[in-house]
């Protein structure tokens, strides 16, 4: 049997190659990175989770930037991010070199604000419904 190509198919065929070509092209030219540490970026995330052995209450009281604190880490300027525990449930994270606009802050099980303090934001854990102070990880974004 002998396969004859009609003019519909040609001219679908044909379509269907300026379809896509035309939607490539109009995603590669409008999708372009953004520049790092640019305004409204992401200028730095830290999921801090405590040493996996000793857990978060075995934080030290200075800043660290040991790599068993954190599951994930980064910021703009490619400095190493720091993190402290200042008490129960109160923790400080640093960015050297990198200022945000403002900072998010998500905990498993615990209610979690953050506020900045000085060159460092402080993030406090709560448990939900009391006033206790929660030990849990935490997954700090600055933007």
């Amino acid at each position: 049997m002998r396969f004859r190509l009609s003019p519909a198919s040609a001219l679908a065929g044909a379509a269907l190659f300026f379809a896509l070509g035309g939607s490539a092209f109009a995603v590669a030219d409008a999708v372009k990175p953004q520049p790092r540490c640019a305004n409204g970026a992401v200028r730095g995330i830290v999921s801090v989770t405590g040493d996996p052995s000793q857990g978060m209450a075995n934080l030290p009281d200075q800043f660290s930037t040991a790599k068993t604190l954190f599951s994930r880490k980064f910021t703009c300027t490619g400095g190493a991010p720091q993190v402290r525990r200042v008490s129960r449930g109160v923790f400080e994270v640093r960015f050297p070199g990198n200022r945000g606009q403002s900072a998010l802050v998500s905990a498993s099980g615990a209610l979690a604000s953050v506020q900045p303090v000085g060159d460092a934001y402080s993030v406090s854990l709560y448990v939900p419904g009391r006033d206790d102070r929660a030990e849990v990880p935490f997954v700090l974004v600055l933007v």
